[in-house]
């Protein structure tokens, strides 16, 4: 049995981005502290990432994401997820940091978001990953 590797896009020491070929997503692992520039920066990353595979699931995954990052929400709700709609996304699903203070961001960005009908949130991995896999 062959073992398929995820294949690594994109990498700097906050995010790492990769496609999962097994799964068929693309799989984003935040770390660290971030703030509106690096969650800026990530986001535009995963849209043309998005947009170079095709690909219509994303699992986001926070869980290693420490401290407030609530400057980007408003952008990230209003601007960038209309975008990943129509660039094809139909599944996201968004695994919550256990830093109360990134969740909170990240529950801020979803009240800015008008259309949740492809975003689900969840606090473990594996919960999300059931979730794409039936999407």
């Amino acid at each position: 049995m062959k073992l398929v590797r995820n294949e690594i896009l994109h990498r700097q020491s906050n995010i790492l981005i990769e496609f999962n070929h097994a799964e068929g997503w693309i799989y984003v692992n935040w770390r660290g502290y971030q703030n509106y520039d690096t969650v800026v920066k990530g986001c535009e990353k995963i849209l043309e990432l998005l947009l170079e595979t095709n690909c219509t699931k994303v699992l986001n995954d926070n869980t290693n994401v420490e401290g407030i990052w609530s400057g980007a929400s408003k952008w990230v709700g209003q601007d960038w997820f209309p975008r990943m709609q129509a660039a094809g996304l139909e599944c996201f699903a968004w695994v919550y940091s256990p830093s109360a203070f990134s969740r909170l961001s990240a529950e801020k960005s979803l009240q800015h978001t008008e259309d949740m009908s492809f975003i689900k949130t969840f606090n473990d991995i594996e919960a999300a990953s059931d979730w794409l896999r039936a999407c």
